[in-house]
């Protein structure tokens, strides 16, 4: 059963929905440079999601920048051009159709959501613990 999650920036400008089916109602734990670089943490909060999943409601198309992700192709990176927050990302090597969802930024998903995985387990730090199934990068396709 699908349920819509509303969220919003950390100052306000960006509104958006996740509507996700039952299954994608779970944090992903990644654990990459990148997340941790944006963060300020050990991972982020995420699940992988069909674009159609997403609706902007408020502030417009959020700015966006890339970088090379580990297969060479391009992560597109979106947020907010006033507070940084980032409400989804694109790696190009998915397809069209796929993207990245913050799961921490909607409180109801935050707070709710078990943890389904975790991803690059590679770059872990050594006093993490294991809180799911672990995959050094990604799960297989």
């Amino acid at each position: 059963m699908s349920k819509t999650y509303d969220a919003k920036c950390h100052c306000g400008h960006h509104q958006w929905q996740w509507t996700l089916e039952a299954d994608k109602q779970a944090h992903i734990l990644c654990h990459c440079d990148t997340c941790k670089i944006l963060s300020g943490s050990v991972y982020t909060l995420n699940q992988i999601v069909p674009k159609s999943a997403l609706k902007i409601t408020a502030g417009g198309e959020p700015s966006k920048y890339s970088y090379k992700g580990d297969s060479g192709n391009s992560v597109d990176c979106y947020y907010c051009p006033h507070c940084t927050t980032h409400i989804y990302h694109h790696q190009q090597v998915m397809g069209p159709d796929t993207i990245i969802a913050r799961t921490g930024i909607p409180a109801e998903a935050r707070k709710s959501f078990p943890v389904g995985a975790e991803i690059y387990g590679k770059a872990k730090l050594s006093w993490e613990p294991e809180i799911a199934q672990t995959f050094e990068t990604l799960p297989p396709s």
